[in-house]
């Protein structure tokens, strides 16, 4: 380091593996042609034809913002149209009861980093899954607290609550607060969705400490992509009247349901069981905004308030999303076909964007794969496949692929 500190960081100036990966994959299709590579890096939704998936509905409302609504400011925990909008693209027309708070953020990473740092200390631990979303790693860090993890599956390939509860358990043997981060539906990056005897047994388990605060983060990011719109949303039910010290709190992001991907809205909620837990909620949030972003994205605010405040155009989303989704079920439901017919084990899929193939070897077979043309992100112990930026017929033929490239690493 010359000026700037280390700070406990281990990768300065060490190039992303993921867009390393990928510009290797547009290096390989300018030389051979688009239609004899499969790029799987890419963790956006496009079409069969390679392009971003925008909804038409979506900008639509974004045409017709007024100049106002791009250049002024916001107020700091987001204007009160929004905020309650998000209410209602989370919920719908369940609304929980708990003292519900909402605070703007840019991006579900926003949420997640306001989350991490106003309900535990700096040095404390956090819990999540061992197949993750590598940024939580990475905020984490930056703000002095150090992720911890627990199996995800067990050797039945379903929620290992086992782990799970003595994983938080050595966590609460040395510190007296943590937050736990669950990412359902739709894992990234497995796809997994948590049942609810899932739920069940992660709330039998927390409830066991009932001297520690525990603060519960559901990173929903791919909630709208991910089934049903009311069935995936009825474990909301089971985070309230909890007691009263465990706190759930709701990471949302309209980056996907409303592919607005870069213009950084989400928002970070709170389900408190009491009046003065959401108090402390919205000015812990204003302190914790101020001193980031200060002010956030209010065009962005404004088109996911107009949406949700008008039912026919919220029903034109709704229709043109759930168009997509079915191509993105088709693509997924294709790749695991294709996976068993194979012989590929992968781990359990139920939607999402992405599918993930354990291997201890990931880095040998991520090479090997690429002679073949086939470029996907390895994770630790595996490889991500994005289902959501590859044709139906792409993941048809990824698990072959994927098996040759497998043994030939063995």
């Amino acid at each position: 380091m010359i000026f700037a500190q280390q700070n406990g960081r281990t990768s300065i100036g060490a190039p992303d593996k993921l867009f390393g990966v990928s510009s290797k994959a547009k290096e390989r299709i300018a030389q051979i042609g688009k239609e004899n590579v499969i790029n799987s890096t890419i963790g956006v939704l496009l079409n069969d034809e390679g392009k971003l998936i925008v909804l038409d509905s979506v900008m639509r409302c974004i045409r017709g913002l007024a100049p106002e609504d791009y250049a002024a400011y916001a107020p700091i925990l987001g204007i009160p149209e929004y905020l309650e909008a998000v209410k209602k693209a989370v919920f719908l027309d369940e609304m929980p009861e708990a003292y519900l708070e909402v605070c703007y953020a840019p991006g579900g990473t926003g949420a997640i980093r306001n989350a991490i740092s106003a309900y535990t200390k700096p040095r404390d631990k956090i819990l999540t899954s061992d197949w993750h979303w590598s940024p939580y790693d990475i905020i984490s860090a930056e703000i002095g607290r150090k992720v911890e993890t627990y199996n995800l599956f067990n050797r039945e390939n379903k929620f290992d609550y086992v782990d799970f509860e003595n994983q938080l358990g050595k966590i609460l043997d040395e510190q007296d607060e943590t937050l736990i981060i669950i990412n359902t539906p739709a894992h990234n990056p497995t796809g997994y969705t948590f049942t609810s005897e899932d739920w069940d047994n992660l709330l039998k388990s927390v409830k066991k400490f009932p001297e520690k605060k525990i603060a519960l983060l559901v990173d929903i990011a791919y909630l709208d992509f991910s089934g049903d719109a009311k069935e995936y949303r009825q474990f909301f039910k089971k985070l309230i009247h909890l007691p009263e010290n465990l706190l759930p709190l709701v990471a949302f992001s309209a980056s996907k349901g409303y592919t607005m991907y870069g213009m950084r809205c989400g928002a970070l909620i709170c389900m408190a069981s009491d009046e003065k837990t959401a108090k402390e909620f919205k000015d812990v949030m204003s302190a914790e905004c101020r001193a980031s972003w200060s002010n956030g994205n209010r065009a962005a605010m404004t088109v996911i308030a107009d949406i949700l405040e008008d039912d026919s155009l919220f029903a034109d989303v709704v229709a043109e999303r759930n168009a997509y989704m079915k191509i993105l079920k088709k693509r997924g439901k294709a790749f695991m076909q294709a996976s068993s017919k194979a012989g590929l084990k992968v781990c359990p899929y139920d939607s999402g964007f992405f599918v993930t193939v354990p291997c201890q070897n990931a880095e040998a077979v991520s090479c090997e794969l690429q002679k073949m043309n086939v470029f996907t992100i390895t994770l630790g112990p595996g490889i991500r496949v994005s289902v959501a930026s590859n044709t139906e017929e792409e993941c048809r033929a990824m698990p072959a692929k994927i098996k040759a490239a497998m043994d030939a690493c063995k």
